[in-house]
């Protein structure tokens, strides 16, 4: 209900709330994610500084998405109990508080203890936003404001490499990640300023009918098609992860021998994200009498692997190609995945999006890591067979799992981005 006693429909497009909504979680997803991807952009510098190997590096990336896996659905249940916005508030300026410290971390075991209570604070944004946003605009035009959510994340996942990867080389990786730090508190502010009161949120109560937390949860879990798809999650974004996590380290041997700063600009790739994600959904519709979805899915993970095999090439324009194509195949897929969750949820949807992004980010964070080891050992040739096995288990997967009836209906831009 709203002031007046009528039932609330939601801030319409050009409204000033409506602006608010936008700004607001558009500044929180900078601020979530410019944070969360920082170290990767420096992970060379921080080997080389802390005196660590690439794969122990890289565990300060896995570290935050671990905590951010671990604590979405926790969250997400304290923001039905408590409401939206305060949960929000709450994550982002613990997150923000304890993002300024990560530069200060004196050893690898204290930073990565503090990346994952970091992870953990940043899960309040993925895990509630779009539940915000979705209650407090009207839904004739809900779908065009989560672009806006979508558009922060990417910005912001962006933005913390790249700012973070010159600083790291021109002074130190603390240096680096601490100016991305004080971006990300500028975005937090924006946010607290700007995301206007929620007016659509019912509280959840314990007497409401229907099953629990963990009945919702085991629904999910226990359908074939969803599990399919939670190991999409898990077995594609570990591959990618993995990719980006060692290419920098890749690079800055010969044959390449480029400067991080250089070698940083490279996670511009990521804006070919910005198209696919989109194509792939309008693709599924119009194949959705072939099994849209399914179709899509697959023909994405079939384009990452090309554009693995790219990156074998020991010439720099094919490793770039080869980089775009894999990071284009990489949120086309991803775009299928997390709109398809929801749409085969008969209840618990919200369970079933938290679901997926546990499986989402505990695979960044441990096929993320893992294929380190490859890399030490085998080199990129030992990393590309690496993620190479994954995408043949994931497309394995879907094959299996995953019947073309159940992808008939056109698929949704993908939620959140890396």
């Amino acid at each position: 209900m709203n002031s007046s006693g009528e039932p609330w429909t939601g801030h319409a497009k050009g409204s000033r709330g409506y602006r608010g909504v936008l700004i607001g979680l558009a500044a929180a997803g900078m601020a979530t994610f410019a944070q969360l991807y920082s170290l990767q952009g420096v992970l060379p510098g921080l080997a080389a500084d802390l005196e660590i190997s690439a794969s122990s590096a890289a565990l300060t990336v896995s570290a935050a998405t671990l905590g951010l896996a671990a604590a979405v659905i926790p969250w997400s249940a304290a923001a039905d109990r408590f409401g939206r916005l305060p949960v929000m508030r709450l994550a982002i300026l613990a997150a923000v508080v304890l993002g300024l410290a990560v530069p200060f971390s004196p050893s690898l075991p204290a930073l990565l203890v503090l990346r994952f209570i970091e992870g953990a604070a940043m899960g309040g944004i993925p895990a509630v936003a779009l539940a915000y946003l979705s209650e407090e605009v009207s839904r004739v035009h809900a779908a065009v404001a989560a672009g806006s959510y979508v558009s922060g994340t990417t910005i912001g996942g962006l933005a913390g490499r790249i700012v973070a990867a010159p600083l790291s080389e021109a002074a130190n990786w603390r240096i680096g990640v601490g100016v991305v730090s004080l971006l990300a508190a500028a975005a937090a502010v924006v946010f607290l300023l700007t995301a206007p009161k929620q007016q659509g949120f019912s509280p959840l109560r314990r007497s409401d009918p229907g099953p629990g937390l963990g009945g919702r949860l085991l629904a999910q879990l226990r359908d074939p098609r969803q599990a399919g798809l939670y190991l999409q999650a898990f077995l594609l974004m570990g591959g990618f992860v993995a990719v980006y996590n060692y290419l920098g380290f890749r690079l800055g041997e010969a044959p390449f021998s480029l400067p991080q700063s250089v070698a940083g600009f490279l996670f511009l790739a990521y804006l070919a994200g910005t198209w696919s994600s989109r194509a792939a959904g309008t693709l599924a519709g119009r194949l959705s009498a072939h099994g849209g979805r399914r179709t899509v899915l697959l023909g994405s993970t079939a384009v990452m692997a090309a554009g693995l095999a790219l990156t074998l090439a020991p010439w720099l324009p094919a490793v770039i190609t080869g980089l775009v194509v894999f990071t284009g195949g990489f949120f086309a897929a991803h775009s299928i995945a997390s709109g398809w969750a929801p749409f085969l949820a008969t209840e618990g949807r919200a369970q079933a999006s938290s679901l997926y992004n546990l499986f989402y980010y505990a695979g960044s964070s441990v096929l993320g890591w893992t294929g380190g080891f490859f890399f030490q050992l085998w080199g990129w040739a030992g990393l590309s067979a690496f993620v190479g096995l994954l995408l043949a288990a994931a497309a394995a997967a879907a094959a299996a799992v995953l019947t073309p009836e159940s992808g008939a209906a056109p698929a949704s831009p993908a939620l959140e981005k890396p």
